[in-house]
């Protein structure tokens, strides 16, 4: 059990906060949240990254006890390595909401992650200036929407990642599917009601712990919903989204200096 004073809960976003622009995690950073996970504290890693990535977030995050992965759809406990959550949507309804979009903005460029497995390269169209290293097997938009899909990635030319997601928003209904972006300069279209609040509810409702018990950390408009949701204490790092400060409780160090790291430390040595 967590001492008096210290969340029961810590959840923590990985690209952009807790892994550095190096794409690497330090050592200082691994041995706090060995720390925390001593001190009685459960580690949840709350990433848009999907379940095709698991292998390389569990090695980012090697102390947590669950991950929350694709935006909140699908949610791994670590312990028996037993996935709660595995939401999908169908790509009928995928396609049918690229179309209402593209009506508004032009084409757009689409890569679709419809594959679970270590490694699963992404369908569609490569997007210009990603920035990590991908396999994207080229297909048409029919090719990739025949069967249900995790999430898409689109983006267009003419607008600014924001822009396009303040559109896409407007335009397909909440309850038709869930807009976010993550700071790759596409926006992420997911099954609709998912988000890392939804993923961090599945995680709080398997371990008994309320809201109020969960210090989130991030840095993206991804991680707004479980900013809205832990009620403990909110905190961006200083590289985050003006979004994302502006919501936060407080604000701790960049990535590159460990930021998440360091307010544990702190946080463990009250």
């Amino acid at each position: 059990m967590a001492r008096p004073g210290l969340p029961k809960l810590i959840a923590t976003d990985l690209d952009g906060t807790l892994v550095r622009s190096d794409d690497t995690v330090s050592a200082f950073t691994h041995e706090v949240l060995d720390r925390v996970r001593a001190a009685g504290i459960r580690i949840v890693g709350a990433t848009g990254r999907g379940p095709r990535l698991t292998e390389l977030t569990t090695a980012d995050i090697a102390a947590a006890d669950f991950l929350v992965m694709a935006h909140g759809g699908w949610v791994l406990d670590q312990t028996d390595r037993r996935f709660l959550t595995t939401t999908r949507m169908p790509g009928q309804v995928l396609a049918e909401r690229l179309a209402d979009l593209e009506a508004e903005v032009g084409p757009l460029t689409v890569m679709v992650e419809a594959l679970e497995h270590s490694g699963a390269p992404l369908w569609g169209v490569m997007t210009p200036g990603w920035p990590y290293e991908v396999t994207v097997e080229e297909r048409t938009r029919t090719q990739c929407l025949t069967g249900d899909v995790i999430k898409a990635y689109a983006c267009t030319p003419g607008h600014h990642v924001d822009e396009l997601l303040a559109i896409a928003r407007r335009v397909i209904p909440a309850q038709m599917a869930s807009i976010t972006q993550a700071g790759l300069d596409v926006i992420e279209i997911c099954p609709p009601g998912v988000d890392k609040a939804t993923g961090l509810s599945v995680v709080a409702e398997a371990v008994g712990v309320d809201p109020d018990d969960v210090l989130v950390f991030g840095d993206m408009p991804n991680d707004l919903p479980m900013f809205a949701w832990a009620g403990w204490q909110t905190v961006a790092v200083a590289n985050a989204h003006p979004d994302v400060l502006a919501a936060a409780d407080d604000v701790t160090e960049t990535n590159d200096e460990d930021g998440v790291a360091r307010f544990l430390d702190r946080l463990l040595s009250r």
